[in-house]
């Protein structure tokens, strides 16, 4: 069973990663903008080992977090928009993941202090995968989690009778054994 401060914790662990995401999207920017104007010195480079740690790591982990936990809850409303929005949270996951792995080489490269790639097309790249980040974080916050949040909360009760019951039912069995 989930207590109640537990449900608190997990949103709060959940919405404490979409703050370390918003920061790690700056240092992106950051490191996208050194290219620009050619600027690839050791703290860019770090930035750049940041980054990827974080996106090849935690973001995924998020994303599993979040496709594990809430968005079957969400699925399994009878209210349509709430369907349609775990829907496309789980597709947004996708594509999250497709423009990262466009835009994974070439942070890895300056990480290492390479600029092999063309840096408007990363620039590009840095735009689309913010603009749905952003976009994603908002639903997820404004509509996913709080619906989860009182959603989980019916579900736990549900799940608790459901548990006492199958004890209740097996212990008759047992004690005429």
């Amino acid at each position: 069973m989930i207590s109640p401060r537990t449900q608190i914790d997990l949103f709060d662990f959940l919405d404490e990663t979409h703050r370390q995401l918003q920061r790690h999207l700056v240092l992106l920017r950051s490191v996208v903008e050194a290219c620009q104007v050619g600027h690839l010195d050791a703290a860019e480079r770090l930035r750049a080992r940041q980054v990827l740690h974080f996106f090849n790591g935690e973001a995924r982990q998020h994303h599993l977090d979040e496709e594990n936990h809430i968005f079957p809850v969400l699925a399994a409303s009878s209210d349509e928009a709430l369907v349609a929005a775990a829907r496309r949270l789980r597709q947004d996951h996708g594509w999250l993941e497709e423009n990262w792995l466009h835009i994974e080489p070439a942070v890895a490269a300056i990480s290492a202090g390479n600029q092999w790639f063309d840096s408007a097309e990363l620039l590009h790249a840095l735009e689309v995968f913010e603009a749905l980040y952003l976009d994603h974080l908002l639903l997820e916050e404004s509509l996913a989690y709080p619906e989860a949040h009182k959603r989980l909360q019916a579900y736990d009760r549900a799940g608790m009778g459901r548990e006492m019951a199958q004890r209740r039912s097996a212990r008759p069995a047992a004690a005429s054994a």
